[in-house]
């Protein structure tokens, strides 16, 4: 029998597993939701601070009392924060845990806390803030702020409505106590459900193994299984049935494994184009024209994210990007890529400024025509598109978006509303902008294409849209298609005719 043993995050207490709860009852599995202290379970007597190690202690108690019985095998299931305390347990008592399911959470670390896996930017502020006041308890959220924790979506409007009111503070102590791990659960059976209305998919975080970042690679271990829920973040609320048939898959050893990091040599770039070499100046390499005389105009590639630190290799030298910079300098410009600091969320400011400034060193060298350059932005990085739309400068002659993220994802809390492209665009003015949308594209993302549309032709921005129906995200060296490649061409054509060349 598999003994499910059940921890909530922020601001929730057992409750919110009581469908999901019965389900798993029903399959024959005994389920124990933990009432953590503060959050629907006992405070500790004496006036002592709750924190990481109260809620640790919390789920050993139920870890030491349940599963006694012959052929019993303990499953620990973490949702959001709760993955945190659930570590903290499996690495105390190792030998008695099966598996640990990450459900729609962070991936913890030894020795960072708990705020530091908190994407929403005003929920770390008010955590901070009230550290510095000495107050104890974090306060839960308004009914219409839990979408900054995450997407809500699929949550009926009385479960909503009840999660809101069953809410509790949550004690800081828990979010600020960085986690302590020995390494102990590190060779675990451990299984991931992403939630994709949250704005996570597999394909995510297999592109994260193929970065080449080394933390990563553990992902493609063949003990690490990989499911996804097509609904938002609290799926015990939107969909109990197919969690709880997700989380029986997942104790079985069932899933999605993922391969190991891919050789950049496999996914090449779709197009054959001049193997021409580079000139490479701190962040920023340019790719010259074989027959270039006089000043040339130059598109600048802008890789997406975030990229983890540490990535090898490191986005200019993709075979996507470089790809690209060869097939417009075979075109008559000089193709520029870079690489940039978006390593989080909360890096596009940092971001930003590595781009600006990488454009003005290509637009000063002498062999670009620093009045004709055009940017090129890809999938993450697609926020930052919002700053050259509210403030277009005359040399800036186009500006194109390859399945770009145009908003924050429901898992990236709030963004700064300096890189919100929806805004923007209505100051964009007469700059032409060029979007390639990929028909198969992850819904979450799709959602932030349509939004910035749907803004961009209410404005009057001069927009044409390349679509690529049966293109991923990606798609220049994952589908090697006709439809594909004919894609690039036209989107290379469209911008290089904005450069005049």
């Amino acid at each position: 029998m598999t003994v499910f043993i059940l921890v909530s995050g922020v601001f929730t207490g057992p409750h919110v597993w009581a469908d999901a709860n019965a389900r798993l009852t029903e399959a024959g599995a005994e389920v124990h939701a933990v009432a953590l202290a503060g959050l629907g379970g006992p405070v500790p007597a004496g006036g002592t601070e709750i924190d990481l190690e109260t809620h640790i202690a919390d789920v050993l108690a139920v870890i030491d009392s349940a599963g006694k019985e012959a052929g019993q095998e303990i499953v620990l299931v973490g949702h959001d924060y709760g993955i945190h305390p659930v570590l903290g347990a499996a690495d105390r008592r190792a030998e008695k845990v099966a598996r640990i399911v990450y459900l729609d959470s962070g991936l913890p670390r030894d020795g960072v806390p708990a705020l530091a896996a908190v994407a929403d930017q005003g929920l770390r502020e008010q955590a901070l803030h009230a550290a510095e006041g000495a107050g104890a308890a974090l306060a839960p959220p308004e009914r219409d702020a839990w979408q900054f924790l995450g997407s809500t979506a699929g949550i009926p409007d009385a479960a909503l409505d009840r999660l809101t009111a069953l809410a509790s503070p949550q004690p800081l102590g828990t979010l600020l106590r960085p986690l302590a791990l020995t390494g102990a659960a590190a060779a675990l059976p451990t299984a991931a459900v992403l939630c994709t209305g949250n704005g996570a998919s597999i394909a995510m975080v297999q592109a994260q193994v193929d970065f080449g970042e080394p933390t990563l690679q553990a992902f493609a271990d063949p003990r690490v299984t990989f499911f996804e829920l097509h609904t938002g973040h609290w799926p015990m609320l939107s969909d109990p049935a197919a969690l709880a048939g997700t989380l029986l898959k997942a104790a079985a050893g069932e899933g999605h494994r993922l391969t190991p990091r891919r050789a950049a040599e496999a996914r090449p770039f779709l197009l054959d184009v001049l193997e021409l070499p580079r000139e490479r100046s701190g962040n920023v390499d340019l790719y010259l024209p074989p027959d270039a005389r006089g000043p040339r105009p130059a598109v600048v590639f802008v890789h997406g994210g975030p990229v983890p630190r540490g990535a090898r290799p490191t986005p200019r030298d993709w075979p996507g990007l470089v790809g690209y910079a060869r097939y417009a300098a075979g075109q008559g410009v000089v193709g520029v890529t870079l690489d940039h600091r978006l390593h989080a969320v909360t890096d596009y400011a940092t971001a930003a400024a590595d781009v600006a400034e990488a454009v003005e060193r290509v637009r000063a060298d002498p062999r670009v025509d620093g009045d004709r350059v055009a940017l090129w932005f890809f999938s993450g990085s697609g926020p930052l598109t919002a700053d050259w739309m509210g403030r277009t400068p005359p040399w800036l002659r186009c500006l194109a978006a390859n399945y770009p993220i145009m908003a924050a994802l429901p898992n990236w809390g709030r963004l700064d509303s300096r890189f919100h492209p929806a805004e923007a665009v209505a100051a964009a003015g007469s700059l032409p902008l060029v979007l390639v949308r990929a028909g198969l594209e992850t819904a979450a993302v799709a959602a932030t294409v349509e939004e910035f549309l749907t803004a961009a032709c209410e404005s009057g921005a001069d927009i044409q849209v390349i679509d690529v129906p049966n293109g991923h995200h990606d798609f220049e060296t994952v589908d090697r298609t006709d439809e594909s490649r004919e894609a690039v061409r036209h989107a290379m054509r469209t911008v290089l005719g904005h450069l005049t060349v």
